[in-house]
């Protein structure tokens, strides 16, 4: 039995498996504005005192 087809599409599979993961995760920090303009207003607002 041969054995080198099944590694051969495990691997690929694994592939685009983790290339589909990346993507997905990519688009989805784009689309809640984890990469944008105001990306790091989040930093600087925890990074101002409040006034009590």
């Amino acid at each position: 039995m041969d054995y080198t087809y099944p590694s051969v599409y495990f691997s690929y599979f694994l592939f685009f498996f983790f290339l589909g993961g990346a993507i997905f995760f990519f688009a989805r920090s784009i689309r809640d504005g984890y990469l944008g303009k105001d990306s790091e207003e989040a930093k600087y607002r925890m990074l101002e005192d409040e006034e009590a």
